[in-house]
């Protein structure tokens, strides 16, 4: 690959991408316009822009996108319910395809030849960068460090940065206990005291979540409004889509509601341990799991669960632009036209469950279901006909077996 002559660096601030910003000018003498997303990962920007500013950046896009990240990404994916093996509620995931994208409109806008960012060859975020960022601009070059450079070790990285007058902040100087990742879906912490699934994890890893021992005596409800699929109101007040997963994150995280300890398989191979915390999202799931219960047909609610971890695995591996994706997007929002009510969750000690759930648009007939007079609404006599064509085959069945012993 040719030195590219400007990049557009995904930049936090911290100590490995300003490490990486000094590095693509030093190795490729090239100009290095930063990016900093706001996601709403709880930490203040602005030093990222002084650093930037202190490292010779050509350049500072510093955005607010949180509005964008819940709308565009978030919400589409919890229409699907999307569980990565089944627990995993894909927080880091679903931030990287919003990431890419604006890596690639800004170089398009500042006239760069490539992109760069700080993930590391062992794990899944370099695939989710790229793939996002090929997707979108196939002509892009992606720079990864973390896959050329011979700084290798913790030392090397620090030695780097002393040598080129990096800021270093003093509990960098020694080996991190566990590394974070936070945006306002969720917080994923890793490596380091985490490394061995067999230890429970030391609660002062957990950073958004109280210990749910710890959380209030009494319970606590909150109603939640949908609007063909997404969550739109809390008790009845219309709000952004980013204000909603704020406030569920609060009453979630109060309450010690979404904690999860995960041992997952990476798409890369191998397998690792996180401790994720998605306080609002769970609320948000069991509550969408709840509209879709009186709203969505049977025949449509089993095949999107047929689909969805298809659905979640192409999030997690990095797929978010391809068309299988946008296929299934469009099979799933499609059975969300009529998913429109409102939910009522009890929160308490770390658990939100579903007590009410009511909608204009809902399939269900107390008349049906009754245990009282149903005034003709269902002719139980009608059962057994249908019993007697579903067990054909079966009788078939064990008349042959029956036959052949």
């Amino acid at each position: 690959m040719s030195a590219p002559k400007k990049v557009i660096l995904a930049y936090s601030g911290g100590l490995d991408t300003s490490i990486i910003l000094k590095w693509l000018q030093t190795e490729y003498g090239c100009e290095v316009v930063t990016f900093t997303a706001d996601l709403g990962q709880g930490e203040e920007l602005e030093p990222a822009r002084a650093k930037a500013e202190l490292m010779g950046a050509s350049s500072i896009y510093i955005e607010d996108v949180r509005e964008e990240f819940v709308r565009d990404f978030v919400f589409p994916m919890f229409r699907a319910n999307a569980l990565y093996e089944g627990l995993y509620l894909l927080g880091t995931s679903i931030a990287r395809p919003l990431i890419s994208k604006r890596l690639v409109e800004i170089a398009q806008l500042e006239g760069a030849d490539a992109v760069a960012h700080g993930a590391t060859g062992k794990g899944n975020d370099q695939v989710r960068f790229e793939l996002a960022a090929y997707a979108l601009n196939p002509d892009i070059k992606v720079i990864a460090p973390w896959r050329e450079w011979d700084l290798s070790s913790r030392t090397k990285l620090i030695d780097f940065a002393e040598k080129n007058q990096i800021p270093i902040a003093k509990d960098k100087r020694g080996e991190a206990p566990f590394s974070v990742d936070a945006n306002l879906l969720h917080t994923s912490s890793e490596g380091k005291v985490l490394e061995d699934p067999a230890n429970e994890a030391p609660d002062y890893v957990y950073q958004r979540t109280v210990n749910p021992e710890d959380a209030p005596d009494t319970p606590e409800y909150v109603e939640i409004g949908f609007q063909a699929g997404d969550a739109v109101s809390i008790n009845g007040v219309d709000i952004s889509p980013a204000t909603i997963l704020t406030e569920l994150n609060r009453l979630g995280g109060q309450h010690g509601i979404g904690r999860l300890d995960l041992v997952e398989g990476r798409f890369v191979g191998m397998k690792s341990r996180g401790i994720y915390e998605t306080p609002g999202g769970t609320l948000l799931l069991e509550a969408h799991r709840a509209i879709e219960s009186i709203t969505l047909d049977r025949g449509a609610a089993h095949l999107k669960d047929e689909l969805m971890p298809k659905y979640a695995e192409l999030i997690y591996n990095g797929f978010w632009f391809s068309p299988e994706r946008e296929m299934l997007q469009a099979l799933i929002d499609k059975s969300q036209e009529h998913v429109t009510g409102t939910v009522r969750l009890k929160l308490y000690k770390g658990s939100a469950r579903t007590v009410g759930r009511w909608s204009d648009y809902s399939l269900y007939s107390e008349a049906h279901v009754t245990f009282e007079d149903d005034a003709g609404a269902y002719d139980q006599k009608d059962a057994a006909g249908f019993i007697q064509l579903n067990a054909l085959r079966l009788k078939l069945l064990a008349a042959r077996k029956n036959r052949i012993r």
